[in-house]
């Protein structure tokens, strides 16, 4: 597994399909694109953005009920990705705990942006879709 992180949201044009950018934080430096839906897409943005709103979110929600039974996100995982569709999980720790929940990716990265919590994409999801971006590079 390797470690990511989430870059935040952009729009690929000309679909204007919200997409979430995350990039391996050491060695190659491999950035995973996630396209997903603009309900997520704004729960991310919100939650990098440190954005306030008037009443909990979903993702909110979920983070104070976790909070309430005194459980903790621990780590989320991007698992695999099959026919362009990929696959997440959640790490929740409760009482010592450790359980793994199935989730959506853009669900998990929404819920990890409000928590702070590290994000890892497994070696086969970064084998295939993963790619370097050389713009970073130039003008080095």
């Amino acid at each position: 597994m390797y470690e990511m992180d989430l870059l935040g949201v952009t729009v690929e044009l000309p679909s204007s399909t919200p997409v979430v950018m995350l990039r391996e934080r050491g060695g190659q430096r491999r950035h995973l694109q996630i396209f997903i839906g603009s309900p997520e897409a704004s729960a991310i943005a919100f939650a990098l953005d440190g954005a306030e709103t008037p009443r909990p979110m979903t993702h909110d929600l979920m983070c104070n009920v976790l909070d309430e039974l005194g459980a903790q996100i621990e780590q989320v995982v991007i698992t695999e990705v099959r026919d362009t569709t990929f696959y997440g999980e959640l790490y929740i720790v409760a009482y010592g705990d450790t359980h793994v929940v199935s989730s959506r990716p853009s669900d998990a990265l929404a819920l990890a942006a409000r928590v702070g919590c590290p994000v890892f994409a497994s070696a086969e999801v970064l084998d295939d879709a993963g790619f370097v971006d050389d713009s970073e590079n130039e003008g080095d």
